[in-house]
């Protein structure tokens, strides 16, 4: 086989041209195919950037939810051990506003 890109020669099994590092072999993410071209999957028609998209966008949502309980857990952890200094109010607002978004929701 040919490199589709410099037109030099590559073993039928090579998974990048060694002149110019073309990828030569595609995997689709979804079904794992393997196929000679990008862009569709040959075998189940997904796109492979809106796929990968997606999935970076779901574990971002993902980790984005992760970082907000551990940022509520700290304030909570802080406002605790301010109470000699605070009198509680902060510990008491954020336990108030808590308790109105889960009812909210």
């Amino acid at each position: 086989m040919n490199c589709p890109k410099c037109g030099s020669e590559a073993g039928d099994t090579a998974r990048f041209c060694r002149r110019c590092h073309a990828t030569l072999r595609f995997e689709c993410p979804s079904c794992k195919h393997e196929q000679r071209q990008g862009g569709k999957c040959e075998k189940c028609g997904v796109d492979f950037l809106k796929y990968i998209g997606a999935v970076v966008a779901a574990k971002k949502a993902e980790a984005d939810l992760v970082h907000e309980r551990i940022e509520q857990r700290s304030s909570m952890l802080k406002n605790l051990l301010m109470i000699p200094l605070t009198m509680g109010i902060p510990l008491i607002r954020d336990l108030f506003v808590n308790s109105r978004k889960g009812r909210s929701s």
